[in-house]
């Protein structure tokens, strides 16, 4: 389809197919319509065609024509040294990861961490924290939402921002994301020299060392960067179970709470939802408790999300079971959201005084075919009022102005 510039049917498509091969297909035309690589349009006929991406057309043309530039090779061991292991790896992209997470639910207690500029941690606050004029930076809602998040989720939505705000910083974003792109194909823990690099990417680079995507190494000649998990699962799905990492937490059927943890971060996450009695070395021991989650729903966390973060994060010896989280839990966690709930405030218009009951049930027809209408008290012949929908005002008055005329 490459050179073909006008739709083609399915009914062709399905020519070019072996027989054994009829399934297959359709997961690719599938797969390639998700991807936009497809345009798929459906006619008056019912008949189905397809269409190329036109800009994805271009593109893989031009490659043809003129080449492609190899991908960067990772540089001889001879010249590299002190290679970290992958366990050290590892621990140093969940430490930076952690250090950043820290300092975005308190800035003010946990020290700042002098590797993070605060250029970008402006960049990375940004939706999630909000500040008023001599105040501390305080958590918005999405912040709250955002430290439940998995970490691919948490680390999409921040390279999200980091390339929404790159025009800011003087950046191209179609050679950002090509960049970035491009690093999620590197090999985890091999070297990569950073002389090949241009001067954005470098900087680029720098940025992402601080979120510990990449290890920064310096030789007697050159210098390096190692690129940790992190950066690799940046080409991850984010439904994709083999990137996840293992969960460490316990919930018992009388809302007591274990972690098995040594890390700090997830003592603070812990909090925002229930109440931490102790911390051990490696165990922290807490309970979800009435108050303790209506201090999180009034922060904007979900009862949904508390419960899909207790799932996800379930210690190996309970992941298992079904349910993994009790179910006495899960119930009563929404139960405590929906007293909150109670009641749901919705702008509206009061109307009576109306000249008839011909035109009362008339506009009450009318609202209720939008499904607009609210409350109406057809009782009282006196006053005849209803309650309609403030974004339905407008069509209400046209209404009642065309059967007053």
């Amino acid at each position: 389809m490459l050179c073909i510039e006008v739709p083609v049917t399915a009914k062709s498509m399905e020519e070019w197919v072996l027989p054994d091969g009829v399934s297959k297909h359709r997961v690719a035309i599938d797969r390639l319509i998700q991807l936009r690589i497809f345009t798929e349009t459906v006619d008056r006929k019912r008949e189905t065609t397809y269409t190329l991406n036109p800009i994805f057309q271009t593109n893989l043309k031009k490659l043809l024509l003129y080449g492609v530039v190899l991908p960067r090779e990772p540089m001889p061991s001879n010249v590299t040294v002190r290679l970290p292991s992958s366990e050290d790896l590892e621990a140093f992209a969940l430490g930076q990861w952690e250090c950043f997470l820290l300092q975005l639910i308190n800035s003010s207690q946990i020290e700042r961490p002098s590797n993070i500029s605060s250029s970008m941690m402006k960049i990375f606050q940004r939706g999630l924290l909000s500040q008023r004029d001599k105040e501390a930076p305080r958590l918005t809602e999405s912040g709250f939402q955002f430290l439940l998040m998995d970490t691919n989720a948490q680390l999409w939505y921040i390279i999200r921002e980091y390339i929404s705000n790159s025009e800011e910083r003087g950046v191209d974003s179609a050679d950002l994301i090509s960049f970035l792109l491009e690093l999620s194909f590197h090999v985890t823990g091999e070297a990569y020299n950073i002389n090949t690099l241009t001067e954005v990417q470098k900087n680029t680079i720098k940025d992402l060392a601080d979120l510990g995507l990449v290890k920064l190494q310096q030789g007697r000649k050159d210098s390096w960067f190692i690129p940790t998990r992190l950066a690799t699962n940046l080409s991850v799905s984010l439904t994709d179970s083999s990137s996840r990492k293992q969960g460490f937490v316990v919930v018992e059927t009388n809302f007591r709470l274990y972690a098995y943890s040594t890390s700090k971060l997830h003592c603070e996450i812990l909090r925002l939802f229930s109440r931490v009695e102790y911390q051990l070395p490696n165990l922290i021991v807490g309970a979800i408790t009435k108050e303790s989650l209506y201090s999180a729903f009034e922060n904007g966390i979900t009862a949904d999300q508390i419960i899909s973060f207790l799932q996800q994060n379930a210690h190996p010896r309970v992941a298992e079971r079904v349910p993994s989280v009790p179910e006495n839990v899960t119930d009563q966690i929404r139960l405590w959201e929906t007293d909150l709930n109670r009641v749901e405030m919705t702008p509206a218009y009061h109307y009576d005084g109306f000249p008839s009951r011909d035109l009362f049930e008339g506009a009450s027809d009318f609202a209720r075919g939008y499904n607009a209408l609210l409350w109406e008290d057809p009782e009282d012949s006196k006053k005849m009022s209803l309650v309609v929908k403030a974004e339905n005002h407008v069509h209400m008055r046209e209404y009642l102005s065309r059967q007053r005329q």
